[in-house]
């Protein structure tokens, strides 16, 4: 892969904020959703995501810049001691180093090449990026998708409820495999949540929006409603107004200290087409019972 400053097009002095501006706007112009089929927007999208991993993560973002890791997140072997060359080459078949061998050809400097060639050999795996979506309520209470990377391999990957838009899942050893005997590298996916026709999320809470008519708003009554663990149902109380919320506790999205709430918000819709008794009506009322809907609406703000 090319440089990861280069793929999401940022200097190497770019701020975190930068860094996520510039990924952001890229995946959503190159995300497969956008593009079914086109197999170079599918490769565009991975290189992205790859590069995001590395500088958009602070720490591995250190490691890259001090060379300890490359662009695929791989280890870079750090230059060992002097006393470590020696070791590695007392390790060897048949090879006994000895203090003086200077002219021998075998001095510090060769060994320390050995040693870091050694190293090399040994790297660990790389890391392989992913990125795919889930519906909401999946996010919301957990699911396990069965994906197939590029490669062809197949996972099961557990979605933990209450999953965020763009958190990144990593499944160890699950990556390219090590050199000479080396522990393989992970697979970070990335998951994005798509948006629902009805629900939606602001941290623990799931909000929603529930249309009633004239005459539950003035009388209430009972309502079924759809929630993210099911249909419950809600009383909806006398005089309701638009923008009336009722919460519903413990009916949001799971989390191990306790499941948030849904709140939803009641919005008054009336009818199609007004009878001539209807508007006589309500207009009859108003004049017996005038009110200014401006003072209704700064009460309840």
């Amino acid at each position: 892969m090319t440089d990861p400053y280069q793929v999401l097009g940022v200097g190497r002095d770019a701020s975190g904020e930068e860094i996520r501006k510039a990924y952001r706007g890229l995946a959503k112009r190159h995300h497969p959703d956008l593009h079914p089929g086109d197999k170079k927007a599918e490769a565009r999208f991975k290189e992205i995501a790859s590069a995001y991993a590395i500088v958009g993560d602070e720490a591995k973002r250190a490691l890259f810049d001090s060379g300890k890791i490359d662009a695929h997140g791989a280890e870079q072997p750090p230059p060992p001691e002097r006393e470590s060359y020696r070791q590695y080459a007392d390790a060897q078949p048949g090879f006994k180093y000895e203090r003086g061998w200077s002219g021998s050809g075998i001095d510090d400097e060769l060994l320390a090449e050995l040693f870091r060639g050694h190293e090399r050999a040994q790297a660990r795996g790389a890391d392989i990026h992913y990125t795919f979506s889930v519906d909401f309520l999946e996010a919301v209470v957990g699911a396990r998708k069965r994906v197939v990377m590029s490669d062809g391999k197949t996972l099961d990957i557990e979605i933990p409820a209450g999953l965020q838009d763009g958190q990144t899942l990593r499944l160890r050893g699950q990556g390219r495999p090590g050199r000479a005997g080396a522990e393989p590298g992970d697979v970070l996916v990335e998951v994005h949540v798509r948006p629902h026709p009805t629900f939606r999320r602001d941290g623990l809470t799931i909000q929603s929006t529930l249309p009633v008519t004239l005459g539950q708003a003035l009388g209430g009554g009972k309502r079924d409603v759809e929630t993210v663990s099911g249909t419950v149902s809600v009383t909806i109380p006398k005089g309701s107004q638009t923008g009336t919320r009722l919460r519903l506790r413990g009916k949001g999205v799971p989390a191990k200290a306790g499941a948030g709430d849904h709140v939803i918000e009641l919005r008054v819709v009336l009818p199609d087409a007004s009878d001539d008794e209807l508007v006589r009506a309500v207009v009859d009322w108003e004049a017996k019972h005038p009110y200014d809907p401006s003072k209704k609406m700064g009460a309840s703000s």
